[in-house]
C-alpha cells in the first residue's frame, strides 16, 4: 500500500520543518504504524525512494477533509472514487480527537458519501461508533450477517469473536475505497469474511432460512434506500435469523424529529412481521429485536 496522509501528519512535519528538526516519527498509514522520516530543504524522504515536497504538505494541510495517497512518482492525490451506476462521489475522510496541547490523535478515516459521512463523528469516532454497534449486537453466537459493508469497520469488528461473518455491499466501487484504507485491510485478510457485491434486499432473498445467529443492519438513511425499512425487507430478516437470533439495526439520531419517527416506523413493522423484545438502543443509535 502507498503512503497514505492526512493533514494531521501534514502539519507534523510543518511543524517539524519549521523548528529545524531533521527527523521525525509519523504514520504513514493514518495512525496505525509510524515510522521515522528524514527532513530536508525540499521535503520529505519516504520509504521506497519517495519524496513529498513542502508544497504538498501544505496542500495536504488545506484540504482537511481529504485523505491522500503518494503515488509511485511522489505525486499526491485525493483518495476518491466516483460512481456512474449510482451518481455517487466516495472519498476517504480524516477524523481525529483533538488534545489538550492543541495536537490532534488520528482515529479510523470515514467515508464520505457525496458530501454526507457515513459515521457518526460528532462528539465521537467511527471507532467508538462502531464498538457502540458492536455492544449493541453481541454477544456473537454464531455467523453474523451484515448488510451494509461500508468501510467494513463493523465486519471487521463482528469478525474477532463471531464464527463467520457475511457482508452485502451495493457499490463494488465502495470496496475500491476499502482497499485504499488502511482501516479497512483486514476485509481482504483471510477466510473469516465473505464479501457478497449487489442490493441486501435481494440477495436476502436468496440465503436459506435460519442461517445468521445476530444480523447487524446498519442501512443508508431512509431517504436514500427506503426499501430496506420495509416490512417485506424486514420479514427477510426475520426469516434468515435463527430461533431466539439478535437483530441490531441501526437508525439513527434517536433525538432528532427524523430519527425518531423512523424508530416509531421501523418498531411496528418489525413486530408486524414477528420480532419481539424490541428495545431502543441510544447509545448505539439503533434498536434491537429477537425472534421468536
Amino acid at each position: 500500500m502507498n503512503p497514505i496522509l492526512s493533514h494531521v501528519q501534514a502539519q507534523q512535519l510543518l511543524n517539524a520543518h519549521k523548528a529545524d528538526h531533521s527527523a521525525l516519527a509519523v504514520s504513514l498509514d493514518l495512525g496505525r504504524t509510524y515510522v521515522e522520516l528524514l527532513l530536508n530543504a525540499s521535503g520529505v524522504e519516504l520509504p521506497n525512494g519517495l519524496h513529498i515536497t513542502w508544497l504538498d504538505l501544505d496542500t495536504i494541510v488545506r484540504n482537511q477533509n481529504n485523505c491522500f495517497a503518494v503515488a509511485d512518482d511522489s505525486t499526491i492525490y485525493k483518495i476518491q472514487e466516483f460512481s456512474p451506476e449510482f451518481n455517487r462521489l466516495y472519498s476517504l475522510m480524516p477524523t481525529g480527537e483533538n488534545m489538550r496541547n492543541g495536537a490532534c490523535r488520528e482515529t479510523a478515516p470515514t467515508m464520505l458519501i457525496s458530501g454526507i459521512p457515513m459515521h457518526r463523528i460528532k462528539g465521537t469516532d467511527p471507532q467508538r461508533d462502531t464498538k457502540a454497534k458492536i455492544r449493541a449486537a453481541g454477544p456473537f453466537t454464531g455467523p453474523v450477517l451484515d448488510t451494509a459493508t461500508g468501510l467494513g469497520y463493523t465486519a471487521i469488528a463482528a469478525a474477532q469473536s463471531a464464527q463467520h461473518v457475511t457482508t452485502i455491499e451495493l457499490d463494488p466501487v465502495v470496496l475500491e475505497i476499502c482497499r485504499s484504507n488502511p482501516w479497512s485491510q483486514a476485509l481482504f485478510e483471510g477466510s473469516q469474511i465473505t464479501q457478497l457485491i449487489g442490493d441486501s434486499f435481494d440477495l436476502i432473498a436468496e440465503m436459506a432460512d435460519n442461517t445468521f445467529a445476530q444480523i447487524i443492519h446498519d442501512p443508508p438513511m431512509f431517504s436514500l434506500a427506503g426499501h430496506l425499512y420495509s416490512a417485506d425487507f424486514y420479514a427477510e430478516l426475520y426469516r434468515v435469523l435463527q430461533p431466539r437470533g439478535k437483530l441490531f439495526h441501526y437508525i439513527g439520531n434517536p433525538e432528532s424529529k427524523s430519527g425518531r419517527s423512523v424508530t416509531v416506523g421501523a418498531s411496528a413493522r418489525l413486530t408486524e412481521v414477528g420480532f419481539t423484545r424490541i428495545q431502543r438502543r441510544r447509545d448505539a443509535f439503533g434498536i434491537v429485536a429477537y425472534k421468536r
